[in-house]
């Protein structure tokens, strides 16, 4: 049968009805193909025996593998971050066959966090909100959650330092990062600007969205709150406030997006941590985040980083924050390429704990596989 008809008009058309009959063949032949792989993930799972918890049997590592591969075999028409999606989610659905994972994140329901949870690990799992960055921590600590996410900086806003001080007396290990583009929407059930007196948001939104904020409601009251799933729940039944959140919260809260995409910056984008409680084998395409404390005296700062330089291991970042165990005493946060047992950077390593006071290694993990892509793949 020809998958072509002539159609009224004289030009060749598919056939309808043979283009139907292949979909559902493929359907049924993908169906088939994602049973078997389930089953290969149970078949995974009973080979590494009784390891004690969901967190055993997920390997960040292996995962940010298997979706690079996803990247190298898509030939379109789908972008690379719809395939990922897919593949994500089935991923998630293998893992949570037998026990979903928990995962602790910045609550409440609703925040951009939240969508970083389903990013990394599809919805396949128990997502449990915190009210802080600390009870992240305590709940991965203590075996409450298997792993937790936080963000750790933003693109245009700079680093959450809370997240850092985290480090200072935590014995958690990163075992991942995701980037995010954070898109900030007017939500509200006013129907016009002029109808909005206040506007609620989490600090970081305002400041990510003040220019449109002083060119379109300078009349308005700016008041920053603890998230901006906590702005959408307040405005929810206050016709004269708004919001600044994702479209996830506007879907939560019930709220009408006023204006979309409010950001001043295209390019926003969060960077979150993946908080687990242990340190992880390389996966081919790494980073390393270390915590270095210096000695006294000149030129202290440059011979903790002179060990880099030498054995030629990049640095993407570098921040200070206070040791807290003394006046003007500083701890560097340090992010560099590779894995912690990587030739170079285990060099580096070696020397820089000769001239540190402290050397810790927070976690050696893959790098953010979205992240990569050049932005015409991610949409």
């Amino acid at each position: 049968m020809s998958s072509w008809s002539n159609s009224s008009d004289g030009t060749d058309r598919p056939d309808l009805a043979e283009i139907r009959t292949r979909i559902d063949s493929l359907d049924e032949q993908i169906q088939e193909l994602i049973s078997e792989r389930a089953r290969l993930a149970e078949a995974v799972r009973a080979s590494k025996g009784d390891l004690g918890g969901a967190a055993e049997y997920y390997r960040p590592d292996r995962e940010a593998q298997v979706l690079r591969k996803v990247i190298e075999r898509n030939q379109g028409p789908l972008s690379d971050s719809v395939m990922l999606r897919l593949y994500r989610e089935i991923m998630s659905a293998c893992l949570a066959r037998q026990e979903p994972m928990r995962i602790a994140y910045l609550g409440p329901e609703g925040t951009f966090t939240q969508q970083a949870v389903y990013r990394q690990f599809g919805h396949s799992v128990n997502a449990i909100a915190c009210a802080s960055i600390e009870d992240v921590f305590l709940q991965v600590q203590g075996g409450e959650a298997d792993f937790g996410v936080v963000p750790v900086e933003n693109s245009s806003q700079g680093v959450v330092s809370h997240t850092l001080d985290m480090f200072l007396h935590s014995d958690l290990k990163i075992a991942a990062e995701v980037e995010m583009r954070i898109h900030q929407h007017l939500l509200t059930q006013a129907r016009s600007l002029k109808a909005v007196e206040r506007v609620y948001a989490h600090a970081q939104s305002l400041a990510q969205c003040k220019h449109w904020l002083a060119a379109n409601l300078s009349h308005a009251e700016a008041l920053a709150v603890s998230s901006n799933a906590e702005a959408a729940r307040r405005v929810r039944h206050a016709p004269d406030a708004a919001a600044i959140a994702s479209r996830h919260a506007a879907e939560v809260y019930g709220l009408p997006v006023l204006f979309a995409n409010i950001e001043d910056h295209v390019d926003n984008t969060t960077r979150f941590l993946v908080l687990g409680r242990e340190l992880l084998p390389p996966s081919g395409e790494d980073k390393t985040t270390l915590m270095v404390a210096g000695r006294d005296g000149p030129g202290a700062l440059f011979r903790l980083l002179e060990p880099f330089a030498r054995h030629s291991v990049n640095m993407n970042r570098i921040e200070s924050r206070p040791s807290r165990q003394g006046r003007w005493d500083y701890v560097f946060f340090i992010d560099a390429d590779g894995h912690i047992e990587d030739p170079p950077l285990a060099a580096a390593m070696a020397e820089l704990e000769t001239e540190a006071r402290q050397v810790k290694v927070l976690g050696s993990y893959p790098r953010a596989v979205l992240g990569r892509l050049p932005e015409s793949s991610r949409e």
